[in-house]
């Protein structure tokens, strides 16, 4: 089996693992010391390309996790930084070697004294009316600032955080009195009156902030945040993770998860039920509906936990569990009444969200169907031989569009984070067929080639793959091994994100030391191996270049591997040994016919140019009303551009395969999702150029067939 080197790989660190254990035995460590000291050893002895934690190491550390406290710099002084820098910068090497853990514990002191002054101070502040006539301005690129040299500075800074974000809803205040002072029933307010109702709305925006600061910025929290950011500092990707991210995690990479079945959305600092899973035991109760804010939970005997100051997905980690647990939560009904309800968890499958789903573009003008299948992410059931694999959900849903006639595919990957390396293989099979799809090479071994042993091909027709900036990991995979066999056509931004890199999740448990199941101190996604393309270019850092590239907004915002400085550097091994596919297209000409739309097309020339400006323009504010005024006319001026540029003006028939036009009916909130999404497709103007691609791809197939375009329904 060409996997034996990765699995000796696997036994040999698990070896070192049980020897360090042995040793941490002989001094029991505290909580904290025994992560760190577990965290350590699997970064040394397993990471794929290791640092050497030492003192420079440790100020990398001890920076990002500063940095991560206080990104805004607006909360620690210099001489706080200064000083705790002095103790505590090149120790973190230390306590990662089993020296007792100070330096986290130091920072997130000052941190809780200075937010403590700053609340103090917000309410100072906004207690008196603003300025707006002062010629001042507020930095908004963090990446601009220093720490505030002096308290005197860093009040400043804050006050002008107040200010801007109080002159946001005063300027909004005015515009909407503007509006409506003819409307009958309006209570028209003068500018005082208004001014002092923007600093109570910002008060309000502030006080969950600090709320927020309570709830989950505790000791624990913050330990986790840092933990976190000794594992990135050797890669991005490498992670840590508390047991209840990791569980959420899994969940979100299943699509299953056990709860009780309600969406719900953060609304003026409230969680709210915003709709229900039909059959859910949310459903079910009786005891709940849309608009009820859930204000505490329990699990279920115990003691309720408050949700002020929560975000969403902090919710959503407390009432998911367990299948057959209880969760408690407390309800604030729409007319007021408090009461508890108690549900039982249950298996919830998010399968419109999660899973892969397809529609038909459909051009009675060029005589085309073309087939869309969108896949979120390379999702598996690890846990459950039974559950959903995604290889398996495309191939269905490819032969439903085969059985439907469709001309072409598209397979959209836009803002597919990846997931599961098999399944991803499995699903370049589907269009290539047998040989060689990735080469993954880990810190000391020869490289592994993954194939696909069957030589059977689902779809053979015209294909096109739409990727974005955010397109990442398996995702960049599928489309590495698509361009490389020549099989079909790679549209989007520059490039994909560029991770190149595998991850395992190993867990920390106090009793056991390493294990590959459940933990108790958390877990390491820990970066163990690197892809690379058949064609022996890695996807690390470069990613995977477009072949037809439409300008985007995002590629000016810098969120690529490329730039985050820890990321691992680019490298080429030799290529594998693959057959190219033969097709009747070519892609220059596929290239030729694309660029003569897109030079018609003034839209992408509004998106490219006005992406620059607003990027430029959002690094810094005006505090003064009139200068505000302007920049944010000039600023909604070119968002608006740009967001009339990205929808087609000439809307595309897309709907589902007529099998399933009424596939959602017995679900409204599904069927409901669904039309949205298929409205959201009509008008999107990346995959209309990807339609006018395949089209092309098809004329060219049907030319050198000498056939006619059949007719369609």
């Amino acid at each position: 089996m060409k996997r034996l080197p990765f699995i000796l790989l696997i036994i040999l660190l698990t070896g070192s693992f049980f020897a360090f254990k042995s040793s941490m035995a002989r001094t029991p460590p505290g909580k904290y010391e025994q992560i760190m000291g577990l965290v350590g050893q699997l970064l040394v002895q397993g990471h794929f390309s290791p640092q050497n934690i030492d003192d420079n190491f440790s100020k990398k550390v001890f920076d990002k996790f500063m940095d991560d406290l206080d990104f805004e710099k607006n909360v620690f002084l210099k001489s706080d930084y200064d000083s705790l820098a002095a103790l505590y910068a090149t120790r973190i090497d230390d306590e990662i070697k089993g020296a007792p853990v100070q330096s986290f514990l130091a920072v997130s002191s000052v941190f809780d004294r200075r937010i403590q002054e700053t609340a103090e101070w917000s309410q100072n502040i906004l207690a008196k009316p603003f300025d707006y006539t002062v010629n001042e301005s507020i930095t908004l690129n963090a990446d601009k600032l220093q720490y505030p040299t002096s308290t005197a500075e860093r009040q400043d800074r804050w006050r002008k955080k107040l200010k801007y974000l109080a002159l946001e809803r005063y300027v909004d205040l005015l515009d909407e009195r503007t509006a409506n002072k003819n409307q009958k029933g309006y209570v028209v307010k003068n500018d005082t009156e208004l001014e002092k109702q923007a600093r109570s709305r910002t008060d309000t925006v502030i006080g969950r902030l600090f709320e927020r600061y309570k709830a989950k910025y505790r000791d624990e929290d913050k330990f986790d945040m840092f933990m976190n950011d000794i594992a990135n500092t050797m890669d991005p990707h490498t992670s840590f993770m508390a047991p209840v991210d990791k569980r959420y995690f899994d969940e979100e990479m299943s699509g299953v998860f056990f709860g009780i079945g309600a969406a719900l959305q953060q609304v003026d600092g409230k969680i709210k039920i915003t709709s229900l899973n039909a059959g859910s035991p949310a459903e079910k109760s009786g005891q709940l509906q849309s608009g009820d804010i859930i204000t505490k939970v329990a699990q279920g005997n115990g003691p309720a936990e408050d949700l002020m100051g929560y975000n969403v997905q902090d919710a959503v980690k407390l009432i998911r569990g367990k299948e057959g647990t209880i969760v408690k939560l407390t309800v604030r009904k729409t007319d007021g009444v408090v009461k508890v309800v108690s549900l039982k968890r249950e298996k919830i499958e998010n399968d419109f969200d999660t899973y892969a789903r397809s529609a038909v573009i459909n051009d009675p003008v060029k005589h085309t169907n073309v087939g869309i299948i969108y896949l979120p992410e390379f999702y598996a059931a690890f846990d459950d031989p039974n559950g959903r694999r995604s290889y398996l959900d495309v191939a269905k849903e490819v032969q439903k569009l085969k059985d439907a006639k469709v001309d072409g595919i598209i397979i959209d990957l836009r803002y597919n984070g990846g997931g599961s390396l098999y399944d991803v293989v499995q699903m370049v099979g589907l269009f290539v067929g047998k040989g060689p799809v990735v080469q993954v090479k880990g810190r000391i071994n020869k490289p592994d080639v993954l194939d696909v042993k069957d030589e059977s091909v689902l779809y053979d027709g015209p294909l096109a793959v739409m990727v974005n900036e955010f397109s990442a990991s398996a995702s960049e995979i599928f489309a590495a091994a698509i361009q490389d066999y020549g099989r079909g056509v790679i549209i989007g931004g520059t490039s994909t994100f560029g991770k190149g890199t595998v991850q395992r999740n190993f867990g920390l448990d106090a009793k056991n030391g390493i294990t590959y199941g459940e933990s108790d101190l958390g877990n390491v996604k820990l970066t163990l191996q690197k892809f690379y393309r058949v064609s022996g270019g890695s996807t690390q850092l470069k990613g995977v270049e477009s072949d037809i590239v439409l300008p985007s907004y995002m590629d000016v915002l810098k969120l690529k591997e490329k730039d985050n400085k820890d990321a691992l550097p680019y490298d080429e091994i030799a290529k594998a040994d693959y057959m190219p596919w033969k097709s009747a297209w070519n892609l220059p000409e596929i290239k030729a016919l694309s660029e003569q739309r897109l030079k018609a097309d003034s839209s992408f020339k509004v998106i490219k140019e006005n992406s620059q400006w607003l990027v430029r323009e959002n690094d810094e504010s005006s505090l003064n009303i009139e200068s505000y005024r302007q920049e944010r006319k000039a600023i909604k001026e070119k968002s608006d551009q740009m967001n009339a540029a990205q929808k087609l003006k000439n809307k595309m028939d897309v709907t589902l395969i007529p099998a399933e036009a009424n596939k959602f009916a017995k679900d409204k909130n599904k069927e409901e999702r669904a039309k949205q999404w298929l409205k959201i497709l009509s008008e999107d103007i990346y995959l209309n150029q990807a339609a006018n691609v395949v089209d092309d791809m098809v004329n060219i197939d049907r030319l050198a067939k000498n056939t006619a375009p059949p007719a369609h329904p």
